[in-house]
């Protein structure tokens, strides 16, 4: 059952109209503007490919941010993916608000479902009524519980089958005697009423290892045909049985920004551009060869994919989590290219205070600073060094913005691999070390009592430190370091 959550009109009163420089930190903010360009994005690029389009909530765990993910079309579905129990019963509040609307809602719990998730899950499952709850199945010993929740709710519950394309974290192997049995126990199970046999999901998240522009597409295409393969495996046992097709991470399914997706004729003959943002995090439109991009030999082959999946009469969906907030690993992953993906679109950033000072400390005798963010703000995930020579490739804990008096070292279309500037080079619980990297001739001045802010590795990590987030609107001209809302995270279990 849901704890009691924090109030957010308490929350509001306390920070609204506060500055940046007046909140306690360590806090993380997140920027408005950017959050709804990096969502429209999304939503736009599902709609312009007729994708079903599924939003991971798991990276912010807020009602705020999951309504900009699912969007305001009351003739779309609301599909989200959830993480923890908590999340999905902190959800439904608001699940039931689309329902009143008239959005058909559908809630996929992606871990694959275990006994002590069954009770809790059985009385979503009711509240919301039938086809609203999906779980995850990766082991024929897990067929077993589904049963178990469409008594305890009285509805059976759609499942979706994990498919492991490579990122060997869950799933069955394609072309397997596992994935044999598992596909007939769960034929079985829905033949006896005791779930409904929805689809198959994969998740790429090896695809956080690319570092080429655009280099992610091919896994995306990896994903479809691995689910394809499986897809086909299904239709030997059960010809034409219904099939959701579930892909995606943020670096793979961020790649449908490319501009040859942009340019494909929608149903009324029109052509579409592909869109980009600006430096304010401003959705724009944006032309092939003003991406300066000339893949179209990828995308013209997850075209022909998608094109032979739905001639067999498969439902295509794409999901992803982290993408309204980025990070630095988003960054260092290049989905996209520099003109699509950059740091001025990082939405999230943690506020920090610079405690002291420690003048030619660091390596080549540059200034160390330490700061109240460490593990516990910002998060101990590290951003793998792919590059030929390790250690010439970031491998620190985080980098500062450039804000309010740190010009720090401004990111290129390089970046995170080229950098340099103030950078988080080592963090304990509570510290936060500070290390300039580059010319100590060019290195930029810190205060005891400055504030600085940081772009996180890892945005999912980094929330979970943190029980709500502080919200900013870098369009209020003149007040962007000024909070104009609070939102209280679903922290738990």
């Amino acid at each position: 059952m849901a704890t009691t959550q924090l109030s957010k009109d308490l929350l509001r009163a306390q920070f609204v109209g506060k500055t940046l420089h007046q909140v306690p930190t360590p806090s993380v903010v997140l920027d408005l503007a950017k959050v709804e360009a990096n969502c429209n994005l999304m939503l736009e690029a599902a709609k312009r490919l007729r994708l079903n389009w599924r939003a991971h909530i798991k990276t912010h765990k807020t009602s705020e941010l999951t309504r900009l993910q699912v969007g305001n079309d009351d003739s779309t579905p609301v599909n989200i993916i959830v993480s923890t129990v908590m999340e999905a019963e902190s959800v439904v509040p608001l699940l039931k608000e689309y329902q009143l609307r008239g959005r058909p809602v559908n809630m996929l719990y992606s871990f694959p479902v275990y006994l002590s998730s069954v009770d809790r899950l059985a009385a979503i499952l009711a509240q919301l009524g039938p086809g609203s709850v999906t779980v995850m199945v990766d082991h024929i010993e897990q067929v077993k519980l589904l049963t178990l929740i469409a008594s305890k709710s009285g509805h059976p519950p759609l499942v979706f089958m994990k498919v492991n394309m490579g990122g060997n974290r869950a799933g069955v192997i394609p072309n397997t005697p596992t994935c044999a049995a598992l596909v007939r126990e769960l034929l079985l199970a829905e033949t006896v009423g005791a779930a409904v046999f929805y689809g198959l999901y994969s998740h790429a998240g090896h695809s956080y290892a690319s570092r080429q522009d655009w280099e992610a597409m091919g896994m995306l295409g990896a994903e479809f045909s691995a689910l394809h393969d499986v897809a086909h495996a299904i239709h030997a046992e059960r010809p034409d049985h219904p099939l959701v097709l579930s892909v995606g991470a943020t670096p793979t399914v961020t790649t449908l920004h490319h501009p040859d997706f942009g340019v494909d004729i929608d149903g009324e003959g029109r052509k579409q551009n592909a869109t980009g943002t600006n430096n304010e995090g401003e959705a724009v439109l944006m032309t092939g060869a003003e991406s300066g991009s000339t893949d179209a030999a990828a995308t013209g082959l997850i075209k022909d994919i998608i094109a032979r999946m739905r001639a067999d009469g498969l439902t295509l969906e794409v999901h992803a989590g982290v993408y309204p907030v980025l990070d630095v690993q988003q960054l260092a992953a290049h989905a996209r290219d520099a003109t699509y993906l950059n740091a001025s679109a990082v939405a999230i950033t943690v506020v920090a205070e610079v405690a002291s000072l420690y003048p030619g400390r660091g390596a080549g005798d540059v200034t160390e600073a330490m700061v109240n963010a460490g593990s516990l703000a910002l998060g101990r995930e590290p951003c793998q060094d792919m590059g030929e020579v390790k250690g010439q490739h970031y491998n620190g804990w985080g980098i500062v913005m450039p804000w309010a008096g740190v010009a720090n070292v401004v990111p290129g279309p390089q970046f995170p691999a080229v950098h340099g500037g103030w950078q988080v080079s080592r963090i304990s619980q509570e510290h936060g070390v500070l290390a300039w990297v580059g010319n100590k001739e060019e290195e930029t001045p810190l205060a005891v009592g400055q504030r600085v802010r940081i772009w996180p590795n890892h945005a999912c990590i980094t929330g979970a430190g943190h029980s709500w987030y502080l919200i900013v609107d870098s369009r209020n001209q003149g007040r962007e370091d000024e909070v104009v809302d609070v939102w209280p995270r679903w922290n738990g279990w």
